[in-house]
């Protein structure tokens, strides 16, 4: 709590300051102390009845992005109710602050915008991003969140409207991972956007431009690179939705260098390699004999592709016989040798097979055991993909991961209806339960916030120069450990949301582990991992 010596903590401003703000549970001492006394009303009240009181509040609003809207002032009021909140239940809040309401939120961002959260660095700022960065008022940030806008939630490119994104990215830093929020930054890169209906909205809040040529958008991005660098020197940057080839262009080309890391790629791929792990502990079989059709060969498809084959390469395939069980389809059909139209990236996974649109036909000849959507194509895992996967598995595993609902490849009612029970079925939204024969089935999401939060804990703790494969193939693997026998039995993919937090902080211990076994940590290894690891997590606790 501040001295009563500091202006700026004292009275109406301690309450305006969302960090050190307690609001109504200011105690009678601290309110003749801080000048409080006649600004609040009278009642002393526990950090958890302002829990209810917020809870209350939040059951009168009419939907989710009018709850998101409440919350967000909450945050700018009192930062550690905000987090005491989410934290009390994130399978509840989850939903709000993050994916779906998210892309709700982002169509409307310019609309709904109330005040400055996080950065925004535009072109205009080319030149000086250095001095910018040096605006914000916290010198250790450890990690940064930035998007272009450029591909948000199946929603194309929206520009700055994407902010919600990073905004809300960080709030599961805390919630899921219990990373300090003071630590965390947003940055929205404002570069343009091709989407002339915004650039036409009086209300929009971004350049009205296009995007620029490539080279000069890789000369802007290595100058921000470089800034943060040199002002936040500690900090892991976290890529958000790029659009598809900048998002593995600029992966590529800094993973190696720098702190980094893409969960659109990276991410996706821990999530849906900790889902297949699962699967197969109940399946009873190695990952190695595995088939896996992609439908969707985008950044995501390609990441999580290429960390399968990482992962085939660890239990001893060679790299070739690791790409020979991977197929990979995108809007165009199957990714085979005759066409032009491939990118690096893509051509390595192209087959020397007839050319092909037809979902049906490839699952026939490629017999995968293992379907994975990430194509945004709605509807596209039918009756018949469902079923043909079904003839050909006793226990077909099948993904529909893209978002939001309505680009969902399948519903969890349709996978199980149609493989009369037996698929093992993923998505990327929460579905609920599905009755079928006197069996209830459990659907999994295969949400990043299982992975992104703990990886993120474990860099903050261990401070590696840069973040490898391996580690976050580690990521899936304390995930996937942590579902227990009983829900294998049911059929579950993923530990409870309701257990988030407590899964974030075995699975950051385990990681952070694996980070000093291989020595690449840059702080001194502690006796007890887990024990240090929590002693670094945020709580939201009231400064006294």
């Amino acid at each position: 709590m501040p001295t009563a010596s500091a202006p700026h903590a004292r009275g109406l401003s301690l309450l305006n300051d969302a960090r050190l703000n307690k609001g109504t549970a200011f105690s009678a001492e601290e309110r003749r102390l801080y000048g409080l006394e006649g600004l609040l009303p009278t009642h002393v009240e526990s950090p958890e009845r302002q829990v209810e009181r917020v809870q209350r509040h939040l059951d009168t609003k009419p939907n989710d992005l009018e709850r998101y809207i409440y919350l967000s002032g909450l945050r700018d009021q009192n930062e550690t109710l905000f987090f005491r909140v989410l934290m009390s239940n994130p399978a509840k809040f989850v939903p709000i602050v993050y994916a779906p309401t998210l892309a709700t939120v982002c169509k409307q961002f310019s609309h709904i915008y109330r005040r400055p959260r996080g950065m925004y660095i535009s072109l205009d700022m080319s030149g000086r991003i250095e001095e910018v960065l040096r605006n914000w008022p916290v010198d250790d940030v450890r990690v940064i969140c930035v998007t272009t806008g450029g591909r948000i939630l199946g929603l194309g490119d929206i520009g700055v409207n994407g902010m919600g994104i990073p905004i809300g990215k960080l709030h599961l830093y805390t919630a899921c991972g219990a990373v300090p929020p003071d630590v965390l930054l947003p940055i929205q890169l404002d570069i343009g956007t091709t989407n002339s209906a915004l650039r036409a909205d009086p209300l929009y809040l971004g350049l009205r431009r296009e995007p620029p040529p490539e080279e000069e958008l890789d000369a802007f991005v290595e100058e921000f690179i470089q800034a943060v660098h040199t002002v936040f020197p500690r900090c892991v940057i976290h890529f958000e939705d790029w659009k598809g080839t900048d998002a593995i262009r600029y992966l590529a080309h800094y993973k190696d260098r720098i702190r980094c890391y893409n969960d659109d790629i990276q991410g996706t791929a821990a999530v849906t390699l900790a889902g297949l792990i699962s699967a197969l502990k109940i399946k009873g079989e190695s990952l190695k004999d595995q088939r896996i059709l992609f439908l969707g060969a985008g950044s995501s498809g390609l990441g999580t592709a290429d960390m399968l084959v990482s992962a085939f390469k660890l239990e001893g395939l060679s790299e070739e016989e690791a790409i020979s069980r991977i197929m990979l389809m995108d809007v165009n059909g199957l990714l085979e040798t005759s066409r032009t139209d491939l990118s690096p990236s893509q051509q390595r996974y192209a087959k020397t097979l007839p050319a092909s649109r037809d979902l049906l036909s490839m699952v026939k000849t490629f017999k995968p055991s293992v379907l994975v959507g990430v194509s945004t194509a709605g509807g596209a895992f039918t009756q018949e993909v469902v079923e043909a996967m079904t003839a050909l598995n006793e226990r077909p595993v099948i993904f529909a991961l893209s978002l939001p609902e309505k680009n969902s490849e399948c519903t969890a009612e349709q996978a199980y209806e149609w493989s009369n029970g037996q698929a093992l079925f993923a998505a990327g939204i929460q579905f609920p339960e599905v009755k079928l024969n006197g069996k209830t089935h459990y659907p999994g999401q295969a949400n990043n916030f299982y992975i992104f939060p703990a990886l993120g804990l474990a860099v903050y703790a261990t401070c590696p120069d840069i973040i490898t494969d391996d580690m976050v193939i580690e990521s899936a693997k304390a995930l996937a450990d942590q579902v227990s026998p009983v829900y294998q039995e049911r059929g579950r993919l993923f530990p409870p949301q309701s257990d988030i937090l407590e899964v974030s902080i075995t699975s950051a211990a385990r990681i952070a582990e694996y980070i000093f076994d291989k020595g690449a940590a840059t702080v001194e290894r502690p006796q007890d991992i887990r024990a240090w690891i929590e002693s670094l997590t945020y709580s939201p606790r009231y400064q006294s």
